[in-house]
């Protein structure tokens, strides 16, 4: 009997081993949880039959520390949560590894290439659909200007010109030019001049002449009156309309003058921008921190195209695995409950960054030297009993 309880010792180490082996091969291994090995007692009746290992056990909850990549698509979650990828078969699998890249069909794909799974883009505030998501790698078409910011200081001590009245070609008859670009539905840039003259009458006034892409002014002026304090009302704008030659539709926009000033000084302007963009190519994507998969564009525009979503469970403990750093979710572990990162049970995203193993290594060594003792004594109980047994048929 004795024998056989040594031997079942012996069985049950040789199991612990393979998972303290596999702990440290895996110190190394991004998103790699640690396994122990559980034992428990052996009874024929009521009568100890030795040992054996009842489980293996993942420590799932503690989290590995953060390791820095600086790559735009690795992530790690700080907290709570699993990324969620789909396989081939529809599966939903479960990992704490964000390693991801968009493949050649442009799906966001996780490193094994399973697809990753997230909500669409959000409209009015609601996130899309969850599901596979799909990255727009071709060309994204031109978006017609609606509106040009101009924020500026036009300085209190411009005296009216010399040369009246306004002429476009001669500069004497202005106090300062400022060019803009805006866009036409084709995408072509179309230079927007706007010439600044200080007004006689009434006081504290300067007059906006316009011209497009270098041509004869439009005969379109605007006033701007600002007050004894030097600001402009609110809303002050001025609705333009260009018409393009190349077949583009006109186009239609606002030119907004909100927070420009009339101070003593230098003339300066600190925004002179537009909306609108031409035609752009796919050229990368990134992760942001709140989640957002951003496609980027030859035109420098840049679009969310999706949120990941981040899984949380009832019991994490419970996930079943299906490979060291993948779980499926069981009866056990309680369905999953899906969100964006940061938001209720979900962790935050730590963007360039990925989660280490969980695995200490001083535990596992120590651990291994108790195996080996431990080992060591059952094969003496062996040893033992082997020799008892040599010296009874001796005796006999």
């Amino acid at each position: 009997m004795s024998f056989n309880i040594a031997l079942s010792g012996i069985q049950a180490i040789n199991e612990q081993l393979e998972a303290v082996s596999n702990n440290i091969a895996n110190a190394g291994t991004y998103g790699f949880k640690a396994s122990r090995a559980n034992f428990s007692s052996v009874y024929a009746g009521e009568q100890a039959n030795g040992v054996e290992v009842s489980s293996l056990t993942q420590n799932i909850g503690q989290n590995g520390s953060l390791q820095t990549t600086g790559r735009g698509m690795d992530a790690a979650i700080q907290g709570r949560g699993f990324f969620t990828t789909r396989d081939a078969q529809g599966v939903m699998n479960y990992t704490r590894v964000g390693i991801f890249a968009a493949d050649k069909e442009g799906f966001l794909v996780d490193a094994t290439g399973k697809k990753v799974q997230g909500y669409g883009k959000t409209v009015g505030g609601v996130l899309g659909t969850m599901g596979d998501v799909q990255i727009p790698t071709g060309q994204i078409p031109a978006v017609a200007s609606t509106e040009v910011s101009y924020v500026g200081n036009l300085s209190a001590d411009w005296q009216v010109p010399t040369v009246t009245p306004f002429d476009a070609t001669n500069p004497s008859s202005y106090n300062m030019v400022k060019q803009s670009v805006v866009f036409d539905s084709l995408g072509t840039q179309h230079t927007v001049s706007q010439y600044f003259v200080k007004a006689a009458a009434p006081a504290n006034t300067v007059n906006v002449h316009y011209a497009f892409d270098g041509g004869a002014p439009t005969g379109t002026t605007k006033a701007l009156t600002f007050s004894a304090t030097g600001q402009l009302p609110a809303g002050t704008t001025q609705a333009l309309t260009l018409t393009p030659t190349n077949g583009a539709n006109p186009i239609a926009f606002d030119i907004e003058y909100d927070g420009t000033t009339m101070f003593a000084g230098e003339a300066t302007t600190t925004t002179n921008r537009s909306d609108g963009y031409a035609s752009g190519s796919f050229v990368g994507v990134e992760l942001a921190e709140d989640g957002s998969v951003v496609a980027k564009y030859s035109n420098e525009q840049q679009q969310v195209v999706g949120t990941l979503a981040i899984a949380t469970f009832p019991d994490e403990g419970a996930l079943a695995s299906i490979s060291d750093t993948a779980w499926v979710a069981n009866n056990s572990s309680g369905a999953p409950l899906y969100s964006t990162p940061g938001v209720g049970l979900a962790g935050k995203l730590s963007k360039g960054t990925l989660e280490g193993s969980n695995v200490d290594i001083t535990s596992e060594l120590v651990g291994l030297m108790t195996s080996q003792r431990n080992y060591q004594a059952n094969s003496k109980v062996i040893t033992a009993e082997n020799q008892m047994m040599q010296a009874l048929m001796q005796a006999l």
